[in-house]
């Protein structure tokens, strides 16, 4: 059975989950992961992706990225996950892939989840313990936004910058986000958005969404199979006048 398309519009964030081939370790040390951050910051800038958030886990990596052509992010993983284990194989002896064949990806509300969605991805090490307080990480993009530290992977995106006039304002207003933790119903919403490809959303981007698609882009109800159509709709610059 075909795969459906992704929901990917030039424009518009996704939140893209890459994990380890059978959740095994992808990163061995900090070497590894400051040559992996070299490797996606040239494959963004080659491909056309902004990167607006990341972290990297053990085992797994969340960007949070805006591609501004369809099929942008694809191509810079596959870019990235070529250069990097070649590398990273070559270096500790092994072989074979250390990534799972297709990421996890979902449409995200840049209005309404953007922020939510850029938090999930910064809190996910003191979720697993590994740090007291996202800064406190420093495999991630958060001391970007906190702090005067500027890491040049990262493009701001307009709804950050919107956050305040000056660069004082803006990091007092994201640092006073991550003041409370998220709640569990919205850590489920996005993970099982991501994992099941389905759009991050208000109502109204829903609607919009799947008016485009034409196909259901929300969560698949429990108990049934998703609605998932296998025609590529084509979208071009007109699918941006609808979000």
């Amino acid at each position: 059975m075909a795969r459906a398309p992704r929901l990917e519009v030039p424009g518009l964030p996704l939140h893209v989950i890459q994990r380890g081939n059978n959740r095994a370790a992808c990163f061995f040390g900090e070497v590894d992961r400051r040559f992996y951050l070299k490797c996606l910051h040239e494959a963004a800038v080659r491909r056309n992706c902004a990167i607006h958030a990341y972290v990297l886990m053990s085992n797994h990596i969340h960007l949070l990225v805006t591609p501004n052509e369809r099929g942008s992010v694809a191509r810079m993983l596959q870019d990235v996950g070529r250069r990097y284990v070649r590398i990273i194989n070559a270096i500790h002896g092994r072989t074979g892939t250390l990534w799972e064949g297709r990421f996890k990806s979902s449409l995200v509300d840049s209005e309404n989840y953007l922020m939510t969605c850029h938090r999930y991805v910064e809190t996910n090490p003191v979720r697993a313990g590994l740090a007291a307080e996202p800064g406190a990480y420093a495999w991630s993009s958060h001391r970007h936004y906190s702090s005067d530290t500027r890491d040049k992977l990262i493009t701001e995106h307009p709804v950050f910058v919107g956050l305040g006039p000056s660069d004082a304002e803006r990091r007092a207003a994201f640092c006073s986000l991550f003041e409370e933790p998220l709640d569990a119903p919205t850590l489920n919403r996005i993970r099982d958005a991501a994992n099941t490809g389905s759009a991050l959303g208000c109502e109204s981007f829903l609607a919009r969404t799947e008016s485009v698609w034409g196909r259901r882009v929300r969560l698949p109800i429990r108990g049934r199979p998703p609605k998932l159509g296998i025609e590529d709709p084509g979208l071009g610059d007109e699918s941006r006048k609808l979000f």
